[in-house]
C-alpha cells in the first residue's frame, strides 16, 4: 500500500498536478518534478502542453492504456457534439471510475482491482471488467459478501471527495448512474483540458 501511495505522489509531481486532491500531496510543497535533482519547470511547447494534458487525463482515470485511450478518442470524434465533452462522458462511464466516484473504495487504482476481483455487480450481475461501459439507468452495487471489507468501510466513511450529482444513491452499497456528465459536472481536483487532448490526437 505504501508503494502505491508513493507512486501516486511521484505521478502528481511529474505531471505538476494534484490529480486526486490529496491534502498530503508533496505537490503542495514542491515546484519540481521527481528525481534526484528535480528539474525546474520549463516552458513547454504546444505539443508538450497537449501531451501533458493527455497524460493527466489518462492518469486520473487509472493509467488507461494508450491503445484504449486512443480508442476513446476515436469514439469521441465519431459521436455528435463536442468531441472533448464526448471524451469526458466516455471516460466517466467506465465502471472502475464510477466505483471510485461512488466512494466504494479509496482510489481509482483500488477500484480497478476491486472490479477485477469480482466484488461489483451491475444490475445485479457480476461484472469484473474495469473498462466496462456503464449505461444511464444502470445500478452499480457491492456484492453482499464484500460489503464488510475494511477498505470499503473506510472509503464510505471518508470525506476526501463527495459523490457527484450523476450518481444517485440506490442504497448504502449501491448507486444509479443517473446521467452521463458534462465536463463541468465532474469534480476534478486539478485542471483538466480535454480540448487539448483532442488537439493532440488531431495533429
Amino acid at each position: 500500500m505504501k508503494s502505491i501511495v508513493k507512486a501516486k505522489k511521484k505521478t502528481n509531481r511529474s505531471l505538476h498536478a494534484n490529480l486526486w486532491g490529496d491534502p498530503k500531496s508533496p505537490l503542495l510543497k514542491r515546484e519540481y518534478g521527481p528525481g534526484q535533482h528535480g528539474a525546474r519547470r520549463k516552458k513547454l511547447t504546444d505539443y508538450g502542453v497537449q501531451l501533458q494534458a493527455k497524460q493527466r487525463l489518462k492518469t486520473y482515470y487509472g493509467n488507461v492504456s494508450e491503445k484504449q485511450f486512443h480508442k476513446y478518442y476515436v469514439e469521441a470524434i465519431r459521436r455528435r457534439g463536442d468531441a472533448a465533452e464526448n471524451l469526458i462522458g466516455i471516460l466517466e462511464s467506465r465502471l472502475d471510475n464510477l466505483v471510485y466516484k461512488s466512494k466504494f473504495v479509496p482510489t481509482i487504482f483500488a477500484a480497478r482491482q476491486f472490479v477485477n476481483h469480482g466484488h461489483i455487480l451491475v444490475n445485479g450481475k457480476k461484472v469484473n471488467i474495469p473498462s466496462y461501459m456503464v449505461k444511464v439507468g444502470d445500478v452499480i452495487s457491492i456484492k453482499e459478501k464484500s460489503r464488510e471489507m475494511p477498505m470499503v468501510t473506510a472509503a464510505l466513511e471518508s470525506n476526501l471527495h463527495e459523490v457527484p450529482s450523476y450518481l444517485e444513491a440506490d442504497s448504502k452499497f449501491g448507486v444509479k448512474y443517473a446521467f452521463v456528465p458534462k465536463f463541468d459536472d465532474v469534480p476534478y481536483a486539478s485542471v483538466m483540458e480535454p480540448n487539448l487532448v483532442i488537439e493532440f490526437y488531431s495533429r
